[in-house]
């Protein structure tokens, strides 16, 4: 803590603002492994999210100060103070043009956040659970407060998509029913609890449960219909300012369209050549692909497939440790998890606790799938765990003592994040790791999804032309219909995950362009790092430096790697 006789340098500040964050969110506090959030939940009204804007601001005006104090403007303070700034502001360009009252979609809603974070609330104990009572007491009313705030949108004219509102929808009703014999996904996590508890956490979640299908009806009958007619698509204000506070930086988004454009054509010549070696004579990549479908190494089962993965990262730990990274012993924890049903298709990480109580986890959505094809795998889990998103998030929980709180939890850029962990994808195949033609078509096959994801999300946003060059609709402008044929067309994903990462990209605008230009980002920091040290240049070295910085938007990553 600040000495109380002078003003707070800026780690200072934004450590403040982290511990001022988790009792507005104790969301963020359960992630973060404060014990006491575990019974709480966050106002979701428009109240709460003007609380945490005003939070904002005056931290804004506690670091104008805290800039100006002796020691400053050193390197560390510098970073941070930079971060918390840009991250602050952008945040604030969000809510003030009232983004936060049209919050619908797959992935990106409070509502999300609160059946998401029991997944993380401890239960080991039975006071634990006690706790997941009150927590589970509070979901009725934070499900009306995001209620309240999309309704204060409807009032206002500020309207979410039909198409991202009828998959939210969807969602909430699987979560009112998960299995189909009546039992909702809050009385089946409930039901995981001690009996000495069980009249509380069965009454608890069956309340919670009746708040889902109070939203789920309201959605359906009241939101939806209003919404019919509203555009899917954001244009191109609105995306900018979502694509600032996804990326860190202010895109030119014409030029990263071109550039989305490029990486297509290069990787498609690679994946050809890649084809040929899996089926040779394939008519295209996707041919070879939807072969390894059928024939191709698979892991039969779900606990099957979780322990899969689970080795598959015990052994990239066991082979970069001491040779590309040096790993401390809570970093070296990573384990393999399957998602919850009614999980969006994508698989995801969560990072480990402050302390590492709760380590680092992957989480795969099976989408009732019992039979898991390898090639899909392999570079998926180098992303999400091993040396992808778990080396990094789990480093800054690590050196979060020399950063600041801040820099290695909420403020975390996403193009930051996913750009490293699409780099980790590339350098396990320079290192050889993917040298078997079916996992290594499954990465080009990643590849070009992150890809075609910079050409469709920027492209039907903005309702940009079609270049002439394409092999699909030239000269055309697009859509989400024609995204989602472009996207099914260059992709080995079933239909049902197709059309669950369309919506994600209807309704989190600019985030899904972060991978690649992310990507983009960490390759020119790494090159311009080994132009300057030339045969000196150390990875191992410059891997831990550069995982040891903690979050950087975009504007300022690749200026900081180049000297590192």
């Amino acid at each position: 803590m600040s000495d109380t006789t002078r003003s707070p340098l800026p780690r200072e500040v934004a450590d403040a603002y982290v511990d001022a964050l988790v009792a507005l969110d104790p969301v963020t506090g359960t992630y973060l492994g404060v014990k006491e959030s575990s019974s709480k939940l966050p106002d979701t009204s428009p109240a709460g999210q003007e609380a945490l804007a005003e939070l904002a601001r005056e931290t804004l005006a506690r670091l104008d100060e805290a800039e100006r104090r002796p020691g400053a403007d050193s390197d560390i303070e510098r970073r941070c103070a930079r971060l918390l700034r840009e991250r602050l502001t952008a945040e604030l360009a969000v809510h003030d043009a009232d983004e936060g009252l049209r919050t619908v979609g797959n992935m990106h809603t409070s509502v999300h956040s609160v059946r998401e974070v029991f997944t993380l609330t401890p239960t080991a104990t039975e006071e634990d659970w006690a706790a997941v009572v009150e927590r589970l007491r509070a979901v009725p009313a934070a499900l009306r407060g995001y209620r309240e705030s999309i309704a204060l949108g409807l009032e206002r004219k500020l309207y979410a998509g039909p198409r991202p509102t009828a998959t939210f929808i969807q969602q909430l009703t699987e979560w009112s029913d998960t299995d189909g014999q009546g039992l909702g996904w809050f009385e089946d996590f409930a039901s995981q609890g001690p009996e000495a508890l069980r009249t509380e956490l069965d009454e608890a979640a069956r309340a919670a449960t009746a708040a889902v299908v109070e939203l789920r009806d309201w959605m359906r009958d009241v939101y939806a219909p209003t919404v019919e007619d509203a555009p899917n698509t954001v244009g191109r204000e609105r995306y900018a300012r979502w694509a600032r506070y996804f990326n860190g930086t202010d895109l030119d988004l014409d030029e990263a369209y071109a550039y989305g454009w490029s990486e297509y054509h290069r990787i498609l010549g690679e994946m050809k050549a890649e084809a040929e070696k899996v089926l040779p004579g394939a008519e295209t990549p996707w041919v070879a692909l939807a072969h390894l479908d059928r024939h191709g190494t698979h892991v039969e089962g779900v606990d099957e497939v979780r322990v899969w993965l689970q080795s598959l990262m015990d052994e990239a730990i066991e082979a970069l440790d001491g040779t590309h990274f040096e790993l401390a012993d809570n970093v070296r924890k990573v384990e393999s998890c399957i998602a919850p049903p009614g999980s969006a298709a994508a698989p995801y990480y969560t990072a480990p606790s402050a302390d590492f109580s709760r380590p680092g986890r992957t989480w795969l959505p099976t989408m009732g799938q019992t039979r898991f094809p390898v090639y899909d795998l392999v570079s998926t889990w180098y992303h999400e765990g091993v040396p992808g998103h778990h080396l990094q998030l789990a480093q800054w929980v690590h050196v979060a003592e020399n950063l600041s709180r801040y820099q290695a939890t909420v403020g975390g850029v996403s193009a930051n994040v996913e750009g490293w962990a699409l780099y980790a994808e590339r350098l396990m195949d320079e290192l050889g790791f993917l040298s078997d033609p079916e996992r290594r078509l499954g990465y080009l096959d990643a590849q070009m999804m992150r890809a075609v994801r910079v050409i469709i999300d920027i492209g039907m946003h903005l309702e940009l032309e079609i270049p002439a060059d394409s092999p699909f609709h030239p000269g055309e402008r697009w859509t989400p219909e024609l995204a989602q044929e472009f996207f099914g067309a260059h992709s080995s994903r079933p239909a049902d995950f197709v059309e669950s990462e369309l919506v994600r990209y209807l309704s989190m605008p600019g985030q899904a362009i972060g991978y690649k230009l992310g990507e983009r980002a960490w390759l020119l920091g790494r090159e311009n790092a080994r132009k300057r040290h030339g045969d000196a240049f150390d990875a191992r070295a410059w891997h831990m430096a550069a995982l040891s910085q903690g979050s950087l938007g975009l504007d300022d990553l690749v200026d900081e790697l180049s000297g590192l």
